[in-house]
């Protein structure tokens, strides 16, 4: 299986400069940082460590306090006759879960910009502290009434994934607040290892995939991944969403000869089904609210 390839739906192309390696590249969008487009501290998250980067964009390599939290991902088959309104709606809703359910950290969602082999059309991202608030939102009489109103009558399947992972131990990247969510590309991969597949291969494909965001640090505001909690009911083990900057980042990112030789040499031999989706998270202020 080879790292899937993404065709762009009209309204999203952006034409992407080729070039032959990710580090050159690299130097390249570093010069936008350095002209002022990023301003202030930025710091990049991963599951093994937090990397603190100077104020130019430049890791520092210094560990700070973590904090384990629990992702979880909705993908919804919206009907092929949906209209604005009822997809407005649907969304509407879903994103002020945050508002009124306790537990809930941080929601971004929109539509998916990428055919994919399952159908999903919509994808859902939040944000809990613990396990058991992810239950309590799932068994709530409010989201099921969000559910039976407003999803189910315009959609006919959707699958969750959970994941347990870390953030830094601070307001801005633990609520997700602040310019650097304003807005962006949310990215989410979702893969299942065969049962052949070694704890020790599998740990490396994941360390592997740890080690590339490191080194593109400067193009992610924010990276997680793990073992999925849920993996009998979704079929997947393992996910990872990483918050890019543009769209330009994210084909940066996942076009870069080293992504595709990493998936080629560690995922590709043992996985047995993968997706990657991504979808357009909105400027503060154009916010389904």
């Amino acid at each position: 299986m080879l790292a899937p390839a993404f065709a762009q739906v009209p309204r999203t192309v952006r034409p992407v400069a080729s070039c032959s390696g990710l580090h050159q590249r690299s130097v390249l969008n570093l010069d936008r940082y350095h002209r002022g487009r990023w301003t202030g501290k930025k710091m990049i998250l991963s599951t093994r460590g937090v990397l603190e980067s100077s104020n130019n964009g430049v890791p520092s390599g210094g560990l700070v306090k973590k904090r384990k939290i629990v992702e979880h991902v909705i993908l919804l088959r919206a009907k092929p006759n949906i209209s604005n309104a009822e997809e407005k709606d649907m969304l509407d809703y879903l994103y002020t879960t945050q508002y009124q359910m306790r537990g809930i950290l941080a929601v971004s969602l929109g539509r998916i910009e990428d055919p994919n082999s399952e159908n999903f059309t919509h994808a859902v991202f939040m944000r809990f502290q613990q396990k058991e608030d992810i239950a309590k939102f799932q068994s709530s009489s409010y989201y099921a009434k969000i559910l039976d109103e407003h999803v189910k009558p315009v959609s006919y399947g959707s699958v969750s994934v959970d994941f347990e992972s870390e953030v830094e131990d601070d307001i801005i990247p633990l609520f997700r607040r602040g310019e650097d969510f304003n807005s962006g590309i949310e990215f989410m991969l979702l893969v299942s290892f065969l049962e052949t597949a070694s704890e020790e291969a599998m740990e490396d494909a994941l360390a592997s995939l740890q080690r590339l965001i490191g080194q593109c640090s400067p193009f992610i505001v924010q990276a997680t991944c793990g073992c999925c909690l849920n993996h009998s009911e979704n079929g997947y083990s393992h996910a990872a969403v990483i918050r890019f900057p543009t769209f330009d980042d994210m084909e940066l990112f996942r076009e870069s000869v080293e992504y595709k030789d990493m998936w080629a040499s560690k995922f590709h031999p043992m996985v047995k089904k993968s997706l990657q989706l991504h979808f357009t998270v909105d400027p503060v202020g154009n916010q389904l609210m």
